[in-house]
């Protein structure tokens, strides 16, 4: 039988049936765009809470709205265990690839593999789309697999790095150009015929490591920008200057200027994560990247900076830290998000906590309550003209859509800004 004939016809009459291993931040989407091009979609999702909001065609996620879910139709099935994952044509795993000790941790896409293994049939093709270090599909997908099958001829293997962005692209993900990758020749070809029914525009990469290696390139060059302007933020403030107007005025420059913001530091996993995945692997190779260590260092140094500003605000007010009221408005990494993976405003209450403030809390309009550390469980601070009055520091640290900002500077006694909200003033200092 000749199988890639054979899943190129298949692939035409889209008689086949799409499996995403993980239904998270870019499974879920994935899944959905599947669903709206007329494919068989079988989502894998081993949480039992996302499990059952999946079968109840309910998101649970604020940036994807439950009609989105509307498009899964009966033929749409979700599964927790991988029993049936040989009725899948193709497989794309979407799983997460976190840090442990600072070394990137692979388990979950191991220890997927290792349970599908023995389930795969030949003609199948199975594509990574999580983020990893360059040689992450060879190593631990392609030799895995390597002694049941012959790659390239009866089971095809592909790297495609996703490009979502929470909150700002889940709806038209379709729009952004794919870039694919494929172990051989033919592996390439039909990665390249599957997402052609899904994305506008397909970029073919010469290789696996290649097509990783750019996903990776993509997150490390918005780190070292954004830990750049950061930096430039510190000096800025030594001069007594306002970085957000500097910025402006250098974002007239038609040519050689990309703007980046400073915030209160990076969160999610892009940025303060996936930069760490080339870094140790580089390391392993040889070779020390000072960019991305250096970037990663100033983007956590922003707690540190906001610190100093609310230690210079107690002595001007002459209060200690048993007594001092402090509100951080929004603990998502990003704003009108609910997410909070490596979040900086939630370090920065952690930093705070650990400094021995007795009085921090917080208020996110899509977060109703968090643990921080020391097992601290927090609720959400409503928002009003009394609790504001009350509060002697807040700190814009999130700058969801939600809130009103007028009214928040109307009451505030003194707002350190991280997001350039706001005019200097005499209560207004950056963070």
């Amino acid at each position: 039988m000749n199988f890639y004939d054979n899943f190129k016809s298949r692939l035409k009459s889209k008689k086949i049936a799409v499996g995403v291993i993980g239904m998270g931040y870019v499974g879920l989407p994935l899944a959905i765009l599947a669903a709206k091009k007329n494919f068989r979609v079988f989502g894998y999702e081993r949480d039992s809470h996302r499990f059952k909001m999946l079968n109840k065609r309910k998101s649970y996620f604020t940036n994807i709205p439950s009609n989105s879910l509307n498009v899964f139709s009966k033929k749409t099935k979700f599964f927790k265990r991988f029993s049936n994952i040989s009725e899948c044509d193709i497989l794309i795993i979407c799983l997460p690839t976190p840090l442990k000790k600072n070394r990137p941790d692979l388990s979950h896409i191991v220890s997927s593999i290792n349970l599908i293994a023995p389930k795969l049939r030949k003609g199948q093709l199975l594509i990574l789309e999580s983020t990893s270090y360059p040689g992450t599909t060879r190593e631990k997908i392609c030799e895995k697999l390597n002694s049941k099958f012959n790659l390239g001829k009866d089971f095809f293997v592909g790297f495609s790095s996703e490009r979502i962005n929470p909150g700002i692209n889940d709806k038209k993900i379709d729009k952004i150009p794919k870039v694919v990758s494929g172990y051989s020749h033919k592996c390439l070809n039909l990665c390249v015929k599957f997402y052609k029914n899904l994305f506008n525009h397909i970029v073919k990469a010469r290789s696996l490591e290649h097509a990783e290696f750019s996903k990776l390139l993509e997150n490390i060059y918005r780190s070292v920008n954004i830990g750049f302007i950061n930096e430039m933020k510190f000096i800025a403030d030594r001069f007594n200057l306002d970085i957000f107007e500097i910025l402006s005025l250098s974002n007239t420059k038609p040519y050689g200027f990309s703007r980046f913001d400073p915030g209160p530091g990076v969160g999610g996993h892009c940025i303060p994560i996936d930069p760490q995945y080339l870094y140790w692997k580089s390391v392993e190779k040889g070779f020390n990247p000072e960019f991305i260590k250096l970037s990663a260092k100033i983007n956590l140094d922003v707690t540190k900076f906001i610190y100093s500003k609310i230690v210079s605000r107690t002595k001007k007010i002459k209060k200690n830290k048993s007594n001092i009221k402090i509100l951080i408005l929004g603990i998502a990494y990003k704003k009108n998000l609910d997410d909070i993976r490596a979040s900086a405003p939630v370090r920065l209450i952690d930093y705070l906590l650990d400094k021995k403030f007795k009085f921090v809390n917080y208020s996110d309009p899509f977060i109703s309550s968090c643990e921080f550390t020391q097992n601290k469980n927090k609720n959400s601070v409503k928002l009003s003209s009394q609790i504001l009055k009350k509060t002697d520091i807040v700190i814009l640290a999130t700058d969801h859509d939600k809130f009103n900002y007028n009214f928040i500077k109307k009451y505030s006694r003194f707002i350190i800004d991280c997001r350039g909200k706001y005019n200097l003033d005499k209560k207004i200092v950056r963070g």
